[in-house]
């Protein structure tokens, strides 16, 4: 073994062409990757929106049909609001929609949850991410406010409410 002499081993650089390559290559799809989980949360964020404007538009029609219904039962008395809560007009109601609760309540309902304030007589809707509802009160919640006018009840909004830059009437 004195009288041996072993190979030179080359030296191999780590950082190589091909290192490089794989390097851009996995930034690239790493930024496609964040630039797609973005886009998700958007559109997430705006099919939230469309499922509380379609549950608004149930509510609010709910309304004008117990409006017609006791306009024909009764037209010599008037019409009289049955009851408050609007949820209890609908037919089938939203599977998210948590009940009646109290004031004291609020912060068991969890995102994603409709509800009625029996003392207020509003309806609240607690979005799952409360940075999409913009509120001038900073409110994480969007409250609605069942009034009678002179006919069908209303749902109004207690604020002007925004969701991701759109008006949430």
């Amino acid at each position: 073994m004195a009288g041996r002499s072993w190979p030179a081993v080359a030296q191999v650089s780590f950082w190589s062409l091909r290192m490089t390559e794989w390097l851009i290559l996995a930034l690239l799809v790493l930024a496609v990757g964040f630039w797609f989980a973005r886009q998700a949360y958007v559109v997430k964020g705006q099919a939230e929106l469309a499922a509380v404007r379609t549950t608004l538009g149930a509510l609010r029609t709910a309304f004008i049909l117990e409006h017609l219904r006791q306009a024909v039962q009764d037209p010599v008395k008037g019409v009289a609001p049955s009851q408050r809560n609007p949820f209890d007009l609908v037919q089938t109601r939203p599977p998210n929609y948590r009940g009646a609760i109290q004031p004291l309540q609020l912060l068991d309902v969890p995102a994603g949850q409709w509800f009625f304030e029996t003392e207020c007589e509003c309806i609240g809707y607690r979005p799952f991410h409360p940075e999409w509802l913009d509120s001038p009160n900073s409110d994480t919640v969007a409250w609605y406010r069942v009034s009678q006018p002179p006919g069908p009840l209303q749902l109004n909004p207690l604020e002007p409410y925004r969701w991701q830059g759109a008006p949430l009437e």
